[in-house]
Parts: C-alpha cells; structure tokens; sequence
C-alpha cells in the first residue's frame, strides 16, 4: 500500500518533530510512506493534488479542518482514502468520524483500520459552483463568529471561539432567511443557519446533533430571530445539542439546500469562507473514502 502523510507544522500551534516523527513510524508499519511538510494552504492544496494524481492508497493529513478540508477536495470521488489526524484547533472532521482527539491514538486507529482493509464511505456536501465541505456549512452569527476566530492569534483552542462569540454578540443583528429545502421554499428573520454533513463545527459544538455521515441527508438548523439575551441563553445548550429543544430553533432534513434573502450573509464550510449568499448545496452520498 502506498501512502502519503501531509503535515502542517503550524496546526494547533505547532506538530512537534517528535510527535510527526511518532505519526510516520506507526504509518510506515502498514505502507510505503512519502512524507510531504506543507506550510501555507497553496502547498497543502498540491500535494494532496499529487498523492492523488500519483495514485496514493492513503491520504493522511496531519493538521486541522482547513488541512482536511483541502484535502477532501483532492480525494472526492477518488480511490485514495482520506485519515484527517487532529492536530489543529477545531478537528471537527476528524472528530465526525470517530478518531481520538489525541493525534497518536487517531494515527493508531488509522492502522488498525488499514491492517483490517476497513474503509467507508461517506458523504459530502457539494456547493454549486464550488468545492466539497465534509463538516458544517453555516451563514449568519456562527458564520461571523468563526471569521473572527480565524482572524484572532489569541486565545488558543476552544476559548478562541468563545471570545469571538462574545465580540460578535455586540453586531448581532437578525436578518431575512430563505431556505429551500429540497425544493420547498420557507422566508423567515434568521439569526443563523446551519446545514449538517456532519455534526460539528468551532471544535466540536454540535450545531447539528443527529447528523449521519452516511445517510445520504443534510441536517438543518435554523435559529430565528432572537435578542441578545435570548441567545445568551442559547449559547450554552450548544455544547450539549440541547438548542435544539429551544423554541427559535427549527431542525429539518434535506438533500439540497439553496439558502438566500437580502442579508449579504458570507457563507462558511468546514471553517473556511466561500460565497456569499445566495448558496445552493447538495449532498452528494458516498462521495469520501475514509480510513479511520
């Protein structure tokens, strides 16, 4: 088996040597391993370009959503299985799939896997006119919210998030929403929306609970119009899935999604800016094989 090992070596605040040294050891146990040390998202994006073009069984991407994410959009629809290990911040795929958060346990239950011959498929979003997203595509407050987190140095983790959702808490400002929902059209004030592959994003907040990687369905989730307060009040039942039960929530299933309205929204998918809306997106099943 041929594999490749990307790694970014900023992720999280930095792989150490020993611990990538530790992540290539266990891989070279099950196949023939090329390492390749990417710094900056252009060099993450071509050489998962390369392991796929040169054929690579195995993808292993050593780094956070944005490494994974770029490296979904290589591996879609290909041979090569993708192994998100979580070395970044957030790890929301490599979460959704059920590695450990410790990157050598994840690497470990990768060769468990590879020494089984276990692979799945799952699926992806695929925006129109654009990329795949494996995780969370959101709009709105979240959305806002995780522009300013990756804009912010500090703090690191999890509490890089909550400072940016207390910053952006002073702009919140519901806007008009239209979702349409496999087809079905609904107008309503939004705070934020949320469309599910899978159930996490901003480091495993579960903005979409019952998500399935594999059943062919998007998980949506709508939060209306609320006043500061009210998500105040939101905001910690996220951590739980529980915001769901709240009233100004609304949660519904779909395979396509086109998301508008006059609010200028700019779209996010697994962390990363897209287009602002309107946005049209699509599950596309069994798109991603993963080793994991």
């Amino acid at each position: 088996m041929r594999g490749v090992l990307l790694i970014n070596p900023v992720a999280g605040g930095g792989l150490t040597v020993e611990v990538a040294g530790l992540i290539a050891r266990h891989l070279r146990a099950v196949c023939e391993l090329r390492v390749v040390i990417a710094r900056d998202a252009p060099a993450t994006a071509a050489a998962a370009d390369r392991a796929v073009a040169e054929g690579a069984d195995l993808l292993v991407v050593a780094g956070g959503d944005g490494a994974a994410h770029l490296a979904v959009q290589s591996c879609a629809g290909t041979a090569t299985a993708l192994a998100p290990l979580p070395c970044g911040t957030g790890n929301d795929l490599a979460r959704g799939l059920g590695l450990p958060p410790d990157p050598l346990d994840a690497v470990r239950q990768v060769v468990r896997a590879v020494r089984a011959g276990r692979r799945r498929r799952v699926d992806l979003g695929k925006i129109a006119g654009g990329g795949y997203f494996g995780t969370v595509l959101c709009a709105g407050f979240d959305a806002a919210v995780n522009a300013r987190a990756n804009r912010m140095r500090w703090p690191r983790g999890q509490r890089r998030y909550d400072a940016a959702v207390l910053a952006e808490l002073a702009r919140l400002r519901p806007m008009p929403l239209r979702v349409e929902l496999d087809g079905i059209a609904v107008e309503l004030t939004a705070t934020l929306v949320a469309v599910g592959n899978s159930t996490s994003y901003g480091g495993g907040i579960p903005i979409c609970p019952d998500a399935d990687l594999g059943d062919g369905l998007f998980d949506v989730t709508v939060v209306g119009a609320v006043r500061r307060r009210d998500l105040l009040g939101i905001l910690p039942r996220l951590r739980t899935g529980r915001h769901v039960d709240h009233p100004a929530v609304r949660t519904v299933r779909a395979r396509r999604v086109r998301l508008g309205g006059a609010n200028g929204w700019l779209a996010h998918a697994d962390g990363e800016p897209q287009a602002r809306l309107p946005v049209s997106v699509r599950c596309a099943p069994g798109a991603l094989e993963v080793a994991a």
